[in-house]
């Protein structure tokens, strides 16, 4: 078995003001890739320079989840492997500095595959750890995205406006990322974004900038978001003009938003989160009654 102070390397050490984590992962917690969108986007605004990546040899299963091929020039072949790679942001003004990772939801050893972020944080002396996650719900692309930010912490949840999740079920890396955090004693919050579940367009800008948004807003850090917000009115336009050309889409699109204006008159957050098989078969549903005979 190899030694897990191996399967990290650290690039560089540098000197951070009470720095907070801020993490996405790929994969099963990224609907719409929308947090890995988000977390990419923060790093590359915040001018984050890589301190550390953790090797993927010990983590993937490399037929699940394959190496892509990549031209350089249009001519030599480069292999790029999962990557997960953690970025420092030094912010002059702002209260924290950031520490940014962007990974993929390993296949096997999440316990030692946690427990190397970990360590990372808790050599850094981070205190706060935020992850960003994405989930498909019965929610319309023309409303705003609706986001919650959940955490395990009582005082934690009263300080950030935050709620304690009631979720029980299948979780992913970030729900155990989040309990290895806990039992090393480092306070940790968890921001979710709706993606709505009958597109298949990624990355989902809006529920990027949703995300962004609610993140810099816990953090005390400003980023810029000009070309998210750019990306967010494509986008609507895009679905708007494909969800015209559907009859049956329009009216499923038309009944979520009578839904969505419930709850926001109603002050709810985020709808309950369900599996892909129960989101297709209400629409399914849906489409069956429509077409029977009154």
């Amino acid at each position: 078995m190899t030694d897990p102070g191996a399967m990290l390397t650290e690039h560089s050490r540098p000197l951070l003001r009470d720095p907070i984590l801020v993490a996405a992962f790929r994969g099963w917690n990224d609907a719409g890739d929308a947090a890995s969108y988000a977390a990419a986007h923060l790093a590359r605004v915040w001018s984050a320079t890589k301190i550390a990546s953790i090797d993927p040899e010990e983590f993937y299963d490399f037929q699940a989840v394959r190496p892509q091929v990549e031209l350089v020039d249009g001519v030599t072949r480069v292999i790029q492997w999962p990557e997960n790679e953690f970025s420092a942001a030094l912010i002059p003004g702002a209260p924290h500095d950031v520490i940014v990772l962007v990974g993929t939801e390993p296949n096997v050893r999440w316990k030692t595959f946690t427990g190397l972020i970990v360590d990372m944080a808790r050599r850094h002396q981070v205190k706060l750890a935020i992850t960003l996650g994405a989930l498909l719900a019965d929610v319309p692309h023309s409303r705003p995205t609706p986001v919650t930010g959940t955490a395990g912490n009582e005082a934690l949840i009263k300080r950030l406006d935050l709620q304690r999740s009631r979720y029980e079920g299948p979780t992913g890396i970030v729900g155990v990322l989040h309990d290895a955090f806990a039992a090393q004693g480092i306070s940790s919050a968890s921001i979710w974004a709706a993606v709505p579940h009958y597109l298949a367009v990624t990355p989902n800008p809006k529920a990027a900038l949703a995300l962004v948004d609610k993140a810099v807003g816990l953090i005390g850090a400003p980023a810029e978001i000009d070309d998210l917000q750019r990306a967010t009115l494509s986008y609507e336009e895009r679905v708007s003009e494909m969800v015209a050309t559907d009859e049956d889409v329009q009216a499923y699109v038309e009944l979520l938003e009578s839904r969505a204006d419930e709850r926001a008159e109603e002050s709810e957050s985020l709808p309950e989160l369900a599996s892909g098989d129960a989101l297709a078969a209400e629409l399914e549903k849906f489409l069956r009654e429509r077409d029977e005979p009154s």
